[in-house]
């Protein structure tokens, strides 16, 4: 676990207080980029990709997820959650007591928030208006990558970066998941998502060129799209599947059925993708660029915004 000494501390508190003046009266959609080596948030503007300005935070800031208007940022290395004002760009909290924190769903309800621990083994239900921890659920060691059907009913969770089963949350109680079952893939699974039709589910690779479209009620597998380089990543949009490999480099767009689309070179390195109302983002993780693509796989932009990016989301500044 990385430590903070005294300076380290007295900056991350600094830095809590800190706004770009830039976004003061801006109303626009801003995408936050996570710069994982440099203890901070780089604001990019959309579909551009200049950068606007930086929100400081505590160190190693891995994933971030939109909820509602907050963006919930995860310190993996150091334990803890950050919930980011997406009018202000501001720290508003820093949640502590977590062991490794590292991805996020969010609830339609744009309240509730499902922070994955894998130190713990646990998925952890957040209120981010409170900024509280809600309830702490045990689903498995090296919970992972998480999704959330868009009826806002059931959390699927891989339970490890090549894991051999998925966790099946129900969460019709927003504030308290409960395990339900678990799935084990025919491959080793890396990431997963629910698409909005709510029925499919993907679950991508940790160990093979090849993904998997389940049935969500049924657990039956209903298609095999090939994919690059495992491990891959997926997020929805317009009827359509996004699915990046860091490796390859590349981004593939399917329909929700798993019909191949098309094919788009991105930055090496660009393994996290999000989507969206316009615009399918995508950070590189070894250069640190942000690669925006628009919804027919059109590179848009591609900039270097940091010397390492895991993670990005979208807010609306004030």
């Amino acid at each position: 676990m990385v430590r903070m000494n005294r300076r380290e501390f007295v900056v991350a508190a600094a830095s809590l207080a800190f706004v770009p003046r830039a976004f003061a009266s801006s109303g626009s959609p801003i995408a936050l980029v996570t710069a994982d080596l440099e203890s901070r948030l780089v604001a990019v503007e959309l579909p551009g990709g200049r950068i606007r300005g930086y929100v400081r935070t505590l160190p190693s800031p891995r994933s971030i997820e939109t909820v509602g208007n907050v963006a919930v940022v995860a310190h993996s290395e150091i334990g803890a959650v950050s919930l980011v004002d997406g009018a202000t760009l501001s720290v508003r909290k820093v949640i502590r007591g977590f062991d490794e924190p590292r991805y996020t769903a969010a609830h339609p309800d744009g309240r509730h928030a499902y922070v994955t621990d894998a130190g713990r083994g646990e998925v952890v239900a957040l209120d981010v208006v409170r900024g509280k921890v809600l309830h702490r659920e045990p689903v498995g060691a090296l919970a992972r990558h998480v999704t959330l059907n868009p009826a806002g009913r059931t959390l699927w969770i891989a339970l490890g970066s090549k894991a051999k089963e998925l966790a099946i949350v129900d969460v019709s109680r927003p504030e308290r998941p409960r395990l339900v079952r678990r799935l084990r893939p025919d491959f080793l699974a890396h990431d997963v998502g629910v698409a909005p039709d709510g029925r499919h589910v993907w679950v991508t690779s940790g160990d093979r060129d090849e993904l998997l479209v389940y049935d969500a009620r049924t657990g039956r597998v209903l298609a095999r799209p090939s994919g690059d380089w495992p491990p891959q990543h997926v997020t929805f949009g317009g009827g359509l599947v996004y699915v990046t490999s860091g490796w390859s480099g590349t981004l593939r767009i399917h329909r929700i059925d798993g019909r191949p689309l098309s094919r788009t070179v991105v930055p090496v390195g660009s393994y996290n993708v999000q989507h969206t109302a316009e615009w399918v983002l995508t950070p590189s993780l070894g250069r640190g660029d942000l690669c925006i693509v628009d919804p027919r796989g059109k590179v848009l932009s591609s900039e270097k915004v940091a010397r390492s990016s895991h993670d990005a989301c979208v807010v609306t500044a004030a």
